[in-house]
């Protein structure tokens, strides 16, 4: 009777109804974030092409911070690669003026195939914890700009969800969004 009841609730997943609404940064405060690194050290026009192509692909922490030289296509169909969730490879288009910017950005780098797009100033890949401070550095400073970002928790999981929003409101369809952002199932994206 009622603890079979209380077992069956008590094994509802809580995080369902724990999840607010999804955050995600406005245009302006994109714009503000983007423009926070000081593009006049090797450092800061790393972390702004970082921040560029995360708000643009929506690729996730571990993929922006996994990806390798040999992942980026130029040319037509601009894209990079990435091996997402369960080992799903996908490709994700690069506007042009990103690609021709990360086209730059590699040019400087090391040849190798395998040198990381976004390494540590040692040349190393840098590590998924290193990605969130980063974010939260140019947060920091991108708010005394734009004051509405100081409200906001943001994560470069908030990026992912504004390249999804960025879509959605330039009329993507839902499906095509899932299939961008490697999501397993379309209930994924319609938290959007």
């Amino acid at each position: 009777g009622l603890s079979r009841h209380c077992q069956q609730v008590l094994a509802i997943p809580f995080k369902r109804y724990e999840r607010g609404p999804v955050e995600f940064l406005t245009s302006e405060e994109t714009s503000a974030l983007l423009n926070a690194p000081d593009a006049r050290t090797w450092l800061g026009r790393r972390d702004q092409l970082l921040l560029q192509v995360a708000v643009q692909t929506g690729l996730r922490n571990s993929e922006l911070t996994k990806l390798r030289r040999e992942d980026v296509q130029f040319g037509a169909g601009a894209h990079v690669r990435c091996l997402g969730k369960g080992r799903k490879a996908r490709c994700t288009p690069l506007r042009s003026e990103v690609a021709v910017r990360l086209s730059q950005w590699l040019a400087e780098q090391p040849p190798d195939p395998a040198t990381p797009v976004f390494p540590t100033a040692s040349g190393a890949a840098m590590s998924p914890d290193a990605l969130q401070r980063l974010v939260a550095r140019h947060l920091k400073t991108a708010g005394k700009t734009c004051p509405s970002l100081r409200k906001k928790r943001v994560t470069p999981h908030t990026l992912r969800h504004t390249t999804a929003m960025d879509l959605l409101q330039r009329g993507v369809d839902i499906t095509v969004i899932a299939l961008w952002l490697g999501h397993e199932s379309i209930e994924t994206t319609q938290i959007y």
